[in-house]
């Protein structure tokens, strides 16, 4: 698998129709892609461990897609065994009242991943330039008039790169997945919550009206991925009508990454390594 067969290329424009959703490499079976699956998670376990005990880099992951595209599923069986004291999941909802009082970044910064921990995002602050987009919500956010022109959009974007430019360059790694999902493939999801009673809380109307946007959505995925994948918070589009590839590729992503940061488990000096001897040579005297 070629991580950079997923990348979104900066400055390059991205044309979803063109990217297929359902390839699945030269990995054939779901069997064959549990059991590599597996072994990424063990790895992945290794090097939280190291990102944790080394306290220098914090790791964010962003998770978009449409609806029925499986983010809840990757996150799930992706970041399965890691440590949760040095993992924390935030999806984002609607806005609240207080939120809307502010600038739409403001509620992301309390949920920001501490140094040594990686901080998940179940959709996040793009809904800003994806449904608020869509839906032309931008007046519900009390911006004045005045400020809002053709350019808006072309402004969060600049405010999310200089945002995300700030992380990286204060050791805050970011990974940004767009799950890919057909319109076939989403009905085929959608019919079967419908006929699972156990599935049929996560379906409602709701999602139907969506559904009727999708071509606005992926327009607008599409130019939001274009502007925003950059070198240093990179979009990866994810084929994800197949979910055993989906989280496959996630995964091995997000070890590539990690294993290039070199994390080191912290050494101690001289001084410190005595004292240690001094301590077992106490514990073993009580």
């Amino acid at each position: 698998m070629k991580i950079s067969d997923f990348k979104a290329q900066p400055n390059s424009k991205i044309d979803l129709s063109k990217i297929s959703t359902s390839y699945s490499g030269k990995i054939k079976s779901k069997d064959e892609a549990k059991k590599l699956l597996k072994k990424n998670v063990k790895e992945m376990i290794n090097l939280q461990d190291k990102l944790y005990a080394e306290d220098k880099y914090s790791l964010l992951l962003i998770f978009q897609a449409m609806d029925a595209a499986g983010k809840d599923g990757t996150i799930k069986h992706v970041m399965s065994g890691l440590n949760p004291q040095g993992t924390q999941v935030t999806s984002f909802k609607q806005p609240s009242a207080e939120e809307l009082n502010h600038h739409y970044l403001w509620r992301v910064n309390k949920a920001l991943p501490e140094r040594g921990r990686i901080g998940i995002f179940n959709r996040s602050y793009y809904e800003e330039v994806l449904v608020v987009r869509v839906h032309n919500l931008l007046s519900t956010e009390k911006i004045p008039s005045k400020l809002i022109d053709e350019n808006i959009w072309q402004t969060r974007f600049k405010e999310i790169n200089d945002f995300e430019k700030n992380l990286y360059q204060n050791g805050t790694v970011i990974l940004k997945f767009f799950l890919h999902l057909s319109k076939d493939e989403q009905k085929r999801r959608f019919i079967e919550r419908i006929d699972t009673p156990s599935k049929n809380w996560k379906f409602s109307e709701a999602d139907l009206k969506e559904r009727e946007f999708w071509n606005d959505y992926q327009k607008c995925f599409a130019e939001a991925i274009s502007a925003t994948s950059k070198k240093h918070a990179p979009w990866f589009i994810i084929p994800a009508d197949v979910k055993w590839f989906a989280r496959l590729a996630v995964s091995s992503i997000i070890i590539d990454t990690m294993q290039k940061l070199d994390l080191q488990y912290p050494k101690l000096n001289k001084q410190q390594l005595d004292n240690l001897k001094l301590y077992k040579e106490k514990l073993e005297k009580e």
